[in-house]
This record gives structure tokens, sequence and C-alpha cells, in this order.
């Protein structure tokens, strides 16, 4: 049994630690918030296998200039002179090939697949987080993005998952909760969805059961080093001994991988999202809303709206009016029998998603200290990647064989 401590109290660490905790290790958990908030918090709840293809894409960069000039669009780089602005848009530049995407595919798909399972099993557990598989609707408007998201469906299905083409008519049958306007859809049959906030919930109630430390509010400010190694935890709290650490700190890890001279490139990508409760008419079929890629999912007797990808820097906490405009309107499009209105500011969530140059999330032994782990960079698909992240840490950590092959996650 090992002593092992992780630094980050979303998602990624909370399954890191449930995992590791069911192997038998003593599992410390840091994090500098009350841990009520954040990505793991207010996302879309979605678990996409079919989201395989990386943000690092052909085609991506001179779609993001286009976008960059339109205050409403779904993604924004916020420009500024800033070194690790430019060193991580060159290296998303070097990642934008076919060569990447193609082999990011398959490792994407299986890391996915194998969430998925992990989530069937957890909800076998306690099936209080609202888990539904009813798959995901890529809903659109134009012939343009027909054929982007038909060419996507192929791929997907060349990857072994089941993908159904819809016609209007085809997604009025399906969608029955409120009527669309689109021209067809892709129904990806393989994916599910849950409530974010009631999962958040469950995992922190199995952590206690099985007498997880949890330091909310603690704020980690140094590493005690021995050779390569660490040996404690300076945080304002006091001093912490460990065999073992897991960095999960999402958009926040670089700073604290700095203080172990370890270079992780990361930016965070602000996203936003409300929740209207107790809504009676509302979509029935998780979807995204493809022109403005706007994520729609319901959630027992709620539904959730998200949308935008601003790259941006963690201390930028104001809402953009015209981002969350964007998403409104992409709503009222698709569904005109909605009709929302623009959401109050104290109803509206936006957190930072840690964007990896590559599109790609970190799952691997650091290469120079020997017992430092990172889980982190896992963009929009924190929530879809979690179980499967934490259980592959855990291998890791228990020095046996991955349930997936992670040679696509390293540093």
């Amino acid at each position: 049994m090992k002593k092992i401590s992780i630094i980050g109290g979303g998602i990624i660490g909370l399954c890191s630690a449930y995992y590791l905790a069911k192997e038998g290790h003593e599992v410390v958990v840091f994090d500098k918030s009350d841990m009520t908030d954040g990505c793991s918090y207010g996302n879309a709840g979605m678990i996409v296998p079919s989201h395989i293809i990386p943000m690092a894409q052909p085609g991506m960069i001179a779609q993001g200039m286009k976008w960059m000039f339109d205050s409403k669009s779904p993604f924004y780089v916020k420009p500024r002179l800033n070194y690790d602005l430019m060193k991580w848009g060159l290296q998303f530049y070097k990642h934008a090939t076919p060569q990447h995407v193609e082999k990011s595919m398959p490792a994407l798909r299986d890391l996915a697949l194998l969430s998925k399972e992990l989530f069937q099993d957890l909800d076998r557990v306690n099936p209080s987080f609202f888990y539904e598989e009813k798959g995901l609707l890529m809903l659109y408007k134009t012939d343009k993005v027909a054929e982007e998201m038909q060419h996507e469906g192929k791929e997907a299905e060349r990857l072994g998952l089941e993908v159904d083409y819809l016609s209007k008519e085809g997604v009025s049958k399906l969608e029955i909760g409120t009527r669309t306007d689109v021209i067809g859809g892709v129904h990806y049959k393989s994916d599910a969805h849950l409530y974010p906030q009631k999962f958040m919930q469950f995992i922190k109630d199995e952590l206690a059961r099985m007498n997880v430390v949890v330091h909310s509010n603690t704020l980690v400010k140094d590493f005690k080093m021995q050779n390569n190694t660490i040996i404690s935890i300076v945080t304002d709290k006091g001093e912490f001994a460990t065999d073992e650490v897991v960095l999960s700190s999402g958009s926040w890890s670089p700073e604290i991988a700095k203080k172990l001279n370890v270079g992780i490139s990361i930016l965070p990508g602000k996203g936003y999202s409300f929740t209207l409760n107790n809504r009676a008419d509302k979509p029935a079929i998780p979807s995204i809303l493809c022109e403005g890629k706007v994520a729609v999912t319901p959630m027992s007797t709620d539904i959730r709206f998200g949308g935008t990808m601003e790259i941006t820097h963690t201390n930028d906490l104001k809402i953009n009016q015209n981002r969350l405009q964007g998403i409104v309107n992409s709503i009222n499009d698709f569904y005109p029998d909605l009709k929302i209105n623009m959401p109050e500011e104290k109803d509206t969530w936006f957190g930072f998603r840690p964007c990896t140059p590559s599109g790609m999330p970190v799952i691997a032994r650091d290469k120079k200290i020997s017992n430092l782990v990172l889980a982190t960079g896992h963009a929009m698909m924190g929530l879809s990647l979690a179980p499967a992240t934490g259980k592959i840490v855990t291998e890791i950590i228990s020095n046996k064989a991955t349930s997936v092959n992670t040679q696509m996650f390293q540093l």
C-alpha cells in the first residue's frame, strides 16, 4: 500500500482517488477551492465515444480565424502578447494534420469506451446520477455541415461505433420532446449522459466511505524533493509526506508543474452553461447543435445548454454576454418552440477546460520525477474520460499493464 497525494479535486482527481482507494492505497486529495463548482459540475454531462477527432485537426486553424472576427462565434482566442499562448498556438498548428488525427482516433475511442463500461459499473453500484444511454444527436441546418458530420460518422463507423444517418423526418421521430428546425442529423448510438452534480456527489460519498481524506480550500505551495523524487507536499495548511503524487489540476496544472520544473502546455478553454429546472417542454435526446457548437443535455427534470470555447487565461472571470447570446440564438434557431431567453448572470456558469495543443489528454508517469503521474488536459471531455483516466492512473501507480494503450497520452 502506498500513500498517494492527488492535487486537484475535480472529476479526474476524484475518479483517480476512487480507483486508487479501491486498490487499497491510502489516498489524500488537495484542492484550492471548496470543490462545489468548476468544470466537473457545470459541464454538459455527456459520455461521448463518438468524439474521436481531436480539436487539433486540419481546417481548424482556418475555421478558427474566421470565427475570431465574430463576437458570437463558438470559438475564440483572446489575443494577447504571451509566450505560453504563442508556444501553444505553434504546437497546435504542428498537430493539426491528418496523420495526427488518424493516430488519435482509435486511442480516444478506446479510452471513451472503457469509461462508458466503468460508468455502467458505477451506475449498478448506485443509480443516483441519472445515467442514461440515449445516444447523441448531431443536428445540422446546412448542406456543408451535413457533409462534414456524415464524413465524421463514416469515420466512427470505420472504428466500430454504431451510427444512424437521419433525415429531417427521422430527427422528428427520434426527438419527441420538442420541435426541431434542421435538415437532418447523425445519431451516435454508443453515447450516454448523466447529471454531473449528482455524479460528483456520488463519488464524494464513495470516497468518504473508503476513508479518503479530502483537503478542500488548501493551496499547494511547494514540494520537497530527494533526488528526483517528491517526498512531501507543502501547503498553506501544513506539510504532508507522500509516496506518489497525481497532478490532476486541470487548467491550473501548468503553474503547479512549474514548481517541479515540469513543463506542461495547457491553456484554459472558457465555456459557459446554464440550466433550466423542472422544464416539461425540453429536448429528449442529448444533442450538439452543430453550426453553433452548442451542447444540449436533458438531466432528469432539467435541461442544460452549454457551449463556446474561448482560449484565454484563468484570471478571465468575466461573463462575455456576446458569447452567451450566441448560445441562446443557436438554441432558438434549432428548437423554435422553446423560446429561450438570455439567462441572468447569477444563473450562468462558466469554467476553464484544460486544452492541450495536441487535443489529447496527458495520462502518464513523468519522465524526470519518478513518483509523479500526470492526469490532465482533457479539454471538453473530462467527465467523459474520467473513470478510464482514474483506472489507468491506478494501473500506472500499481505497476500493472494499462487497460488501453497510452502511447498517445504521453506528455
